[in-house]
């Protein structure tokens, strides 16, 4: 197996890390889940998971996959396909849309968890993305959750694996701050 595959394929350490905080059994919702390998993940922690991507190829790996939702939409030009619905876990990594962030904090279940984990400024510095756009400014994410959730873990810094890059990362809880 090459260490391109191993990648695509291996949970980020930052979400198996803070996994075990998802209620037990509760739904899990993976935000541009790509090839599914943190939906497979919780699935295979017994979590019922909905995996949302715009790519039809990348969700139709996850075809048959036990315990896996998929939908094809496009969450930046489309509406939120979750609307009313709660999940005791969401998981973001390696994508930023900042209009989901409200629906993000709304869609978590009392208890619930967000894990994310994105490119941050300084990121230019090792390739894409290189875009503002596309990168957090420093304190970003504490800034979406201030108020609303409880920070448990947070990191903004460099990397150097699967590749060298600059990140940011949160684990938080939807409980009174």
């Amino acid at each position: 197996m090459s260490a391109d595959h191993h990648e695509l394929l291996t949970p980020s350490a930052w979400v198996t890390r803070w996994a075990e905080r998802v209620p037990a059994g509760g739904r899990v919702l993976d935000i541009a889940c790509g090839n599914g390998r943190h939906a497979r993940y919780f699935a295979a922690r017994g979590h019922p998971v909905e995996a949302v991507d715009r790519n039809p190829a990348m969700l139709a790996a996850l075809a048959g996959v036990p315990g896996i939702t998929t939908r094809c939409a496009d969450i930046e030009g489309g509406p939120w396909p979750y609307g009313g619905q709660r999940f005791a876990g969401i998981v973001v990594t390696n994508f930023l849309h900042r209009p989901l962030f409200p629906h993000l904090l709304s869609g978590l279940a009392p208890e619930g968890v967000l894990i994310y984990e994105t490119f941050a400024a300084g990121n230019e510095r090792y390739g894409h993305p290189s875009n503002p756009a596309f990168l957090l400014k420093p304190g970003e994410l504490l800034e979406v959750v201030r108020g609303r959730l409880r920070v448990i873990a947070y990191e903004d810094l460099f990397v150097s694996d699967p590749k060298p890059a600059a990140v940011q990362r949160i684990c938080a809880l939807n409980t009174p701050t």
